[in-house]
C-alpha cells in the first residue's frame, strides 16, 4: 500500500533486509523524478520509513555505490550530476576539453605545482635518474564535483614556464603549444579499473564499494617524449566509448593482468 507521501510500507516479516527494502523504494521513488528538487535527509527517511538510522545509512550506502547520490559528510545528501564525461578510444583524451563538451564547468583545485625528481617517471620519459622533472598534481572537477585527480610529469625544461601558470582553469596543452610551440602527436595509453588508495578515495569523495579507472599515458610531440600522466578518475562520472568497423575490435594485452589489484602511486624520491 502508498502512503501519500510517495513512500512504500516496509514489510518487516519479508525474508527481504529493511536496508534493501528501504534501497528498492528509493530507486523508484528516484527513478520517477520525485527528489528532482532535494534529496530528504537521514532523521527525515528514518521518520517516513519508520526504521533505525542505520538501516537508512546502509541504504544510503548503496545510492553511493550506485553513483545515484552525493553524500557528504557534515553536507545533506544531494543527486549525483546527471551529465556523464565520455571519451572516445583511439584519441588523444583532454579532461578540460571533455568536461567542457559535455556542457559542464570545469575546474581544478591544484595540489601541487613544482619541481621534484622521481627516477621511474625520468626513466618513462628517456631521462636521467636524478633529473629534475616538473610536476603537477590536481583534483579535476566537474561542475564543483570531484571527477579526477591528475599527475604529471614532464621534462624539467618545462618548469621555467609552467611553475608560474594558474592551473585552475587552463588546459596543460593548451599551454604546451602557447609556450613552446608545441601539440602532442603520439601518445600510449593504459586504462585499468582499480581500487583506489585511501588518499584518492578522500580526494574523489568515493565510498568504499565504489571503484575507478587508472590511465596512465606516456605522450610526445615531434618524436620526443613531454609526458607522463596518470589519471585517478572516479567510475561512475566517467566512460570510454569506442566506434569500429564490423572487422576489426579490441586487442587485448593480458601479459599483465596478474598481480595485485589494489593501486599504489608512483611515489617521488
Amino acid at each position: 500500500m502508498e502512503r501519500t507521501s510517495g513512500s512504500a510500507t516496509l514489510d518487516r516479516d519479508s525474508a527481504l533486509p529493511l536496508w534493501a527494502q528501504l534501497h528498492a523504494d528509493l530507486t523508484r521513488r528516484l527513478d520517477a523524478g520525485e527528489f528532482e528538487g532535494a534529496f530528504p535527509g537521514e532523521l527525515q527517511l528514518a521518520k517516513e520509513y519508520e526504521v533505525s538510522r542505520n538501516t537508512v545509512r546502509e541504504a544510503m550506502r548503496r545510492l553511493r555505490g550506485d553513483g545515484v547520490i552525493v553524500a557528504e559528510r557534515g553536507r545533506r545528501p544531494r543527486l549525483a550530476a546527471a551529465h556523464e564525461i565520455e571519451q572516445p578510444l583511439g584519441a588523444v583524451y583532454s579532461l578540460f576539453a571533455s568536461v567542457e563538451a559535455a556542457g559542464m564547468q570545469q575546474r581544478s583545485v591544484v595540489r601541487s605545482q613544482e619541481m621534484r625528481t622521481n627516477s621511474k617517471v625520468a626513466s618513462q620519459l628517456g631521462l636521467d635518474p636524478g633529473e629534475k622533472l616538473f610536476f603537477l598534481e590536481r583534483v579535476r572537477l566537474a561542475d564543483e564535483e570531484p571527477l579526477a585527480v591528475d599527475r604529471v610529469w614532464m621534462p624539467g625544461t618545462f618548469g621555467a614556464e609552467f611553475l608560474t601558470v594558474d592551473f585552475t582553469h587552463t588546459a596543460l596543452y593548451g599551454q604546451l603549444l602557447e609556450c613552446f610551440s608545441l601539440r602532442i602527436d603520439d601518445s600510449r595509453e593504459r586504462i585499468r579499473a582499480i581500487v583506489p588508495t585511501k588518499q584518492d578515495r578522500r580526494l574523489l569523495d568515493l565510498g568504499p564499494d565504489q571503484a575507478a579507472l587508472a590511465i596512465e599515458r606516456l605522450a610526445s610531440a615531434r618524436e620526443e617524449p613531454v609526458e607522463w600522466r596518470r589519471t585517478i578518475i572516479r567510475g561512475d562520472r566517467f566512460s570510454l566509448i569506442a566506434d569500429f568497423p564490423p572487422k576489426s575490435g579490441y586487442q587485448f594485452d593480458l601479459a599483465k593482468v596478474a598481480g595485485a589489484s589494489h593501486e599504489s602511486d608512483v611515489k617521488s624520491s
